[in-house]
């Protein structure tokens, strides 16, 4: 693709008369429903007054298909086009996610789009973040130049914050697709896992655990080797969810990679299915996701701030959740040693974890060992940026909740990732995150369960003398605590290409 760099060309001074956009139209989605108000649909932008037939050059933009967001289109002039991002339903503060795609270009045609309207003022666009595009002849996403970005309070908008970005388009017949970071929709998770049922994994076990509010499958997977005889006291159980958040879509990549890696055959996913039971939710906001909120559900409800009182109705995959964690929390077979929830995070770099706030001095160093531990494992995760509050605000977030409501034992924990990118250990300069990037920082966090059973004793270290997993010894007041783990990477990814070709 061919990119221009010049600069945002200058807005009109007076506003146009006529606003060349239309009103919300509806896409349907199979099954009937109608699930995608407030999108642009297939809509044709031509200069004011323009009474002729459409000609290559008069852009059509589109927003009317899973996750899409672009709810306004304002003409400026032939180079330019104000953007305007649909907020969440039903919840007008909340515009940051986009999603569209724009046909009919003329090539060689150069462009400016500005997205006026986002609600944060904070972004990663002031540190490099660029949007990313591709097209239908280039279907692998990629970043934009971080030159051709600018971000600004803008005079014509209230001095809100646009994003303008310049692109120049090179193929006539391609459809060019832009959002604010890599998409993950609910069809993709559903192929995904249909994928993983279809392999009939004797330790992986699928389930739906309730129906959103439209009517879409909230997943819930266990991955455990049910022959490998349990402990007096059963198996140590991990819970994950994510995409509480449904524009946060960086944390379905990184838990695709924890999955990916816990049915593999790596020697250490295979002793970790022995003696550990690991529990996921891949999607809790499906509609969330498939409507193109960022924060939302299908009513306006920030499902993470609902843990104490759920309702079946309003908050239907929520309640589901929190129904399951606290019965197997009463459930004395049951040990219930680790929640993680899975995001993304919108003004910070790299990997980092949120925990929570205790009186007992030894519970927190123990809360602390985790994260240490992942610091080793995984070169794009900060133990400078990770922390541990009890801010009142985030008081209905599972994290909190669930802090509160399980014994002393368990560990509660938020996993966030950057939108953008990372800073590896005595590096100055960002590496964007990709795909696949994303992913492997899934598969960090999913061995590092064995590095903390090791150092607890419950997996002995005789039975994983021949893993190739480093031994990590938590050092009192470590820094960052890096290693170099490029040979130890290297050895997994063989290790994992090796697996592909098993079958069961």
């Amino acid at each position: 693709m061919h990119f221009t760099s010049s600069a945002r060309g200058a807005h009109t001074e007076r506003k146009m008369e006529e606003n060349v956009m239309k009103d919300v139209e509806t896409g349907v989605e199979a099954g009937g429903e109608d699930a995608l108000v407030g999108n642009v649909n297939k809509l044709t932008v031509t200069p004011p007054g323009y009474p002729g037939p459409q000609r290559k050059g008069h852009l059509v933009f589109d927003a009317c298909f899973e996750s899409g967001n672009l709810g306004r289109v304002d003409y400026i002039s032939e180079f330019e086009f104000d953007l305007f991002i649909r907020p969440d339903t039903c919840n007008p503060r909340f515009r940051v996610w986009f999603n569209f795609t724009v046909e009919n270009v003329r090539e060689t045609q150069r462009v400016i789009f500005n997205v006026v309207n986002f609600s944060k003022t904070k972004s990663l666009y002031r540190d490099g973040m660029s949007p990313v595009v591709k097209s239908t002849s280039r279907p692998k996403w990629q970043r934009l130049p971080a030159k051709n970005v600018y971000y600004y309070r803008c005079p014509d908008h209230r001095r809100n914050y646009v994003m303008s970005f310049a692109f120049c388009f090179d193929r006539e017949d391609d459809v060019y697709q832009f959002a604010y970071c890599y998409p993950y929709t609910y069809s993709r998770l559903q192929h995904y896992l249909a994928g993983l049922e279809r392999r009939n994994l004797p330790y992986l076990q699928r389930e739906q655990l309730g129906l959103s509010v439209q009517q879409r499958r909230l997943d819930l997977l266990t991955i455990t080797n049910p022959a490998h005889p349990s402990p007096e006291r059963g198996k140590k159980l991990v819970f994950l969810t994510s995409r509480v958040h449904p524009g946060e879509s960086p944390a379905s990549f990184v838990c695709q990679g924890v999955i990916d890696f816990l049915v593999s055959q790596h020697p250490v996913a295979q002793v970790l299915r022995d003696h550990v039971i690991f529990k996921i939710v891949p999607m809790l906001n499906p509609d969330g996701v498939y409507l193109g909120n960022y924060r939302c559900s299908l009513m306006g409800f920030d499902l993470n701030r609902y843990w104490q009182d759920p309702s079946p109705w309003a908050h239907p995959t929520l309640h589901a959740v929190k129904q399951l964690i606290v019965q197997m929390n009463q459930d004395p077979r049951v040990n219930l040693e680790f929640y993680i929830d899975v995001h993304a995070h919108s003004t910070m770099l790299n990997g980092f974890m949120y925990g929570n706030v205790f009186e007992e001095e030894e519970r927190v160093r123990r809360q602390a060992v985790f994260p240490r531990l992942l610091c080793h494992n995984a070169p794009d995760f900060s133990l400078s940026s990770t922390s541990f509050n009890r801010d009142s605000v985030k008081a209905g977030t599972g994290r909190r909740f669930l802090g509160g409501l399980l014994d002393d034992s368990s560990y509660c924990y938020t996993l966030e990732v950057s939108f953008y990118s990372y800073m590896a250990a005595g590096s100055t300069a960002a590496v964007p995150y990709t795909e696949e990037t994303y992913m492997k920082l899934g598969r960090n966090v999913a061995r590092t369960f064995l590095d903390y059973y090791k150092l607890n004793t419950l997996i002995k270290d005789n039975r994983t003398t021949q893993i190739q997993s480093s031994e990590v010894m938590l050092q009192t007041g470590s820094g960052n605590g890096k290693t170099n783990t490029g040979d130890r990477e290297k050895t997994d990814s063989e290790k994992e290409r090796k697996s592909q070709g098993i079958r069961h």
